[in-house]
């Protein structure tokens, strides 16, 4: 299991604990509120878990109600795309990326620290 790290400075006390691994689906997101931000937290079939802004940038929109496909998460209105790893579009009609979070494991719980 690995984690996206958009940034590499980010301080200890930047991080707070969402949910532990196993409360995610196995491929797939769920929404959580960190710092009155949502954020979709999503693990990819590799296993990897990534942290993004929840809203399309397009329909505004919650992204942790759409499909995770590889490192994709596509909109569930619309069928926008974006990759959880540079928050860019990569399926019309978004074209405004989303923020990246940093997430870092220790054990089964997971940790993110916001970005802008």
């Amino acid at each position: 299991m690995s984690t996206s790290t958009p940034q590499a400075a980010t301080r200890e006390e930047d991080f707070v604990h969402v949910c532990r691994v196993q409360d995610l689906p196995e491929v797939g997101a769920a929404c959580a509120e960190i710092e009155g931000r949502r954020v979709a937290i999503a693990r990819d079939s590799e296993g990897r878990v990534h942290a993004i802004d929840d809203t399309c940038s397009h329909a505004n929109v919650s992204l942790s109600e759409g499909e995770v496909e590889g490192t994709t998460i596509e909109c569930w209105l619309h069928g926008s795309r974006f990759d959880m790893t540079t928050g860019e579009p990569t399926g019309l009609p978004a074209t405004v990326p989303i923020a990246v979070h940093t997430v870092r494991l220790d054990g089964d719980d997971v940790y993110v620290a916001l970005n802008d």
